[in-house]
């Protein structure tokens, strides 16, 4: 990484992208704490998080999801999304063990807190499914659902509609709308399928080799002869204008 910046504004979507090996999922690293920066600072709402361990990051209001989905295979889907709630359930370690206390009232209270929030994701239905039985599509709802749970104001989404065939794209692009405007928090967005970036992004961050190349709305970055070249190889511009 080099000379790399980005600001991204409250509410705003907008789409990192660049072709492989760019630095693109580095950068999602970097503001997640799973990679330390050797140097510069990662800020969020003005605060410094650069040093910071990832589940703190996640407290302080950022999430994300993985480009290999991650979910617990195991696990039902509506336990997949209870998890994200433990972090504040308030009990402690000796009345989960023993099931007393506070426990079973807390717990009542987190299965209803996930079920209300399936719904909005119309996933209610299958919740007790186990999500390594579900269809890539769901799979990949429910990693965002379990994300949305930590009440993120900053959602990062690592390639989300790799592997899904055009139908499954289609709704993707309309729960990512939907994310933004019932959530009221920012995205930054990497994807390879052109049709979602141009689509749903209303400015574009492009890198190559750890840098930024570009930037700007869709238009512009189509249009972009750096661009251009970073995706096609050197001397398509030329042969294009000639």
């Amino acid at each position: 990484m080099k000379n790399f910046d980005l600001e991204l504004p409250h509410g705003a979507l907008w789409g990192l992208i660049g072709p492989n090996g760019a630095g693109k999922t580095t950068v999602f690293n970097l503001v997640t704490g799973l990679s330390p920066a050797s140097a510069g600072d990662v800020r969020f709402e003005g605060e410094r998080i650069s040093g910071l361990a990832a589940h703190e990051i996640t407290r302080l209001g950022i999430a994300r999801t993985f480009q290999n989905i991650r979910l617990f295979s195991n696990l039902t889907v509506l336990d997949n999304v209870r998890i994200s709630y433990h972090p504040h359930a308030g009990y402690s370690l000796t009345e989960s063990v023993l099931r007393t206390g506070r426990f079973p009232a807390r717990e009542r209270e987190l299965t209803d807190q996930a079920l209300e929030f399936l719904s909005i994701f119309k996933l209610e239905g299958i919740a007790d499914e186990t999500a390594k039985n579900l269809p890539y599509g769901e799979q990949r709802r429910v990693e965002i659902a379990r994300a949305l749970a930590c009440d993120p104001r900053l959602l990062l989404l690592d390639e989300p509609a790799a592997g899904m065939n055009p139908r499954e794209i289609v709704e993707l692009m309309d729960l990512i709308h939907f994310i933004r405007d019932r959530f009221k928090l920012s995205i930054l967005l990497i994807e390879h399928q052109m049709r979602v970036v141009m689509g749903i992004c209303e400015r574009i961050t492009v890198m190559d080799f750890g840098e930024v190349i570009a930037r700007g709305t869709p238009r512009e970055i189509q249009d972009d002869p750096m661009v251009v070249e970073a995706y096609l190889g050197k001397g398509v511009t030329s042969r294009a204008a000639g």
